[in-house]
């Protein structure tokens, strides 16, 4: 089921920032500072426990889950396909979910949160290869142009991006100005979340 409470619950659960809610996550209202307990009844202003192997692979994928926003059947979907294909399996895991449009938004700055890339896909503002897409979970390959819909770059939601200074991972070329960017190559491990134990992830799926 997919969860739909306060995204900074899930940071306070975590123990740690997800940075899940954009600016908000880097000033002062973020909760986690006055609030860096795990919330509900039973949370209390306790300290978190020391986890079981089965809680620490539990709480991997279910950080996984909660960074990049995605179900548990879309989750162990990636995981299935991972498996499959020759290499290790958690690093091509989260390399296609790398590579899943809404999170290549995102990594190119277009939005600053993956919530709110998800939300520009599905209104259609986001167009690969001159084809609107509105699909957040499409697969990016390499050679994909991605823009935003023209009619919107001056809107609101990017009229941002031609102050900001390009911080997009080196498998994506972006112009932030133009609001145009290409996959250049695949994600690589030191481009992709480094907080993530995808060993632990695969462990909690192999069983």
């Amino acid at each position: 089921m997919k969860y739909t409470g306060p995204s900074c619950r899930l940071c306070r659960k975590e123990g740690e920032k997800l940075f899940l809610k954009g600016d908000k996550c880097l000033s002062q209202k973020c909760p986690l500072l006055k609030k860096n307990y795990i919330p509900g009844q039973h949370g209390g202003k306790k300290s978190f426990k020391k986890l079981s192997e089965y809680g620490r692979q539990l709480r991997a994928k279910q950080k996984a889950k909660r960074v990049y926003q995605i179900a548990e059947i879309q989750f162990k979907n990636y995981y299935k396909k991972a498996v499959s294909k020759k290499g290790v399996t958690g690093t091509i895991m989260q390399q296609m979910i790398e590579r899943r449009l809404d999170n290549a938004i995102y990594r190119c700055g277009f939005t600053v949160s993956r919530k709110q890339a998800r939300q520009a896909v599905a209104h259609g503002l986001i167009s690969i290869n001159g084809r609107k897409c509105t699909a957040p979970s499409q697969q990016v390959k390499i050679g994909d142009k991605i823009t935003i819909k023209e009619s919107r770059k001056g809107s609101k939601l990017f009229e941002r991006l031609a102050k900001e200074k390009d911080v997009s991972p080196k498998w994506l070329k972006v112009d932030l100005k133009k609001g145009e960017a290409e996959v250049t190559a695949l994600p690589e491990k030191d481009d992709m979340e480094r907080s993530l134990e995808t060993q632990l992830i695969v462990e909690s799926y192999s069983k």
